[in-house]
């Protein structure tokens, strides 16, 4: 199993401490967001990671090398990350992933390595982390969820009140699924109209194609998607 770590944004929205250093590099309870990231990938025993970067990518690039130097660590880049999302971003990794099963990551989400050996060892092939416990507003990835944990819906779209929970930006996809997503996505990415569009929107078309995804209960388990500067003293003060 291989890990996609996305982390090409501007990180706009908690300027100016990403003036000139990029979101996944600050720091939460003494450890840098990727830092903490990359401990728990290798802890969990995933030897292969792949970075899409692009807003100071060399600043990224230079600390995996010299932190992690015997990390089988590698990147590709996103020239047009001003004008693109994270679907495109997340399309960028195919010739990378080669068929193989991998678990996605936004660069931006400090977690428990809990829920990451939680999602290697679920029985689900694909399957996106969901907390259920989360006082869900319009700008939350917001998730519908059938019987037997299915994924219905999943996109910021969804009304909080048909929603179940929020999906934390942690995904595992199977290697059969990964071959459909990536033609999805650059089916999609032909319109340069949907250059915009978040990576769910291409689970959803899957989702569509009777390709199951299931929903991973990880309520009660510590993360924070790291967007404002609340969201960062909130995480100092979980993860200190």
């Amino acid at each position: 199993m291989k890990a996609i770590i996305l982390a090409a944004g501007l990180g706009s929205r908690i300027w100016p401490l990403t003036d000139s250093c990029p979101k996944a590099l600050l720091k939460v309870g003494g450890q840098t967001i990727l830092e903490r990231m990359l401990t728990n990938i290798q802890d969990c025993g995933i030897k292969e990671v792949i970075f899409v970067l692009g807003y100071l990518n060399e600043k990224i690039e230079s600390f995996v090398k010299e932190n992690f130097p015997k990390l089988n660590a590698k990147f590709v880049m996103n020239d047009i990350y001003k004008q693109t999302n994270t679907a495109f971003s997340l399309m960028l990794a195919k010739e990378l992933v080669q068929g193989s099963s991998f678990i996605k990551f936004d660069a931006d989400v400090v977690f428990d390595i809990k829920i990451l050996r939680k999602l290697i060892d679920s029985k689900y092939e694909n399957c996106l982390c969901v907390d259920k416990n989360i006082n869900l507003q319009e700008e939350e990835v917001k998730v519908i969820i059938g019987e037997n944990n299915l994924v219905l819906e999943v996109s910021k779209s969804v009304s909080p009140k048909s929603a179940m929970g929020e999906s934390i930006g942690i995904e595992k996809i199977s290697s059969a699924t990964a071959n459909v997503l990536f033609e999805a996505l650059e089916t999609m990415m032909e319109k340069n109209s949907n250059r915009r569009k978040y990576y769910e929107s291409t689970y959803e078309t899957l989702i569509s194609k009777d390709i199951p995804f299931y929903a991973l209960d990880i309520t009660g388990l510590n993360w924070v998607e790291i967007d404002t500067k609340e969201d960062l003293y909130k995480a100092q003060m979980i993860f200190l």
